[in-house]
């Protein structure tokens, strides 16, 4: 049984890893939607990411047997995830701005807004 659950083929392993790096960052990207999507302010956005940076923490420690407490590690896993939750804030900010107040604003992008004149 050695070989079938702890498999020493490192292909295995930087599968998982990326699985857990795209739930990671979908997740970061639907925290974002939902603090727009209450209507709450970007801080609320920075502590989701936190909190979810140490979750992130503790599944590299769990599954790979990574430091549980690195300030290094965590910071790459918070700016990371940061740049996600963010997307996901604008993004779905912008659609609430435009189809709610589609007389005051236009789309400028994906993630902007601007003034109807």
């Amino acid at each position: 049984m050695q070989g079938l659950f702890f498999e020493a083929d490192s292909g295995v392993r930087m599968a998982i890893r990326g699985l857990v790096m795209l739930i990671g960052f979908w997740t970061a990207w639907r925290a974002g939607r939902a603090a727009a999507e209450s209507w709450s302010n970007y801080p609320q956005v920075i502590v989701y990411t936190f909190l979810l940076a140490w979750a992130m923490q503790f599944l590299h420690h769990a599954l790979f047997d990574g430091p549980m407490l690195s300030a290094f590690y965590y910071v790459i896993d918070f700016v990371l995830l940061l740049v996600f939750s963010t997307a996901g804030f604008r993004y779905r900010r912008t659609n609430q701005m435009v189809n709610n107040y589609y007389w005051l604003y236009e789309k400028t992008s994906a993630f902007s807004w601007k003034n109807k004149h």
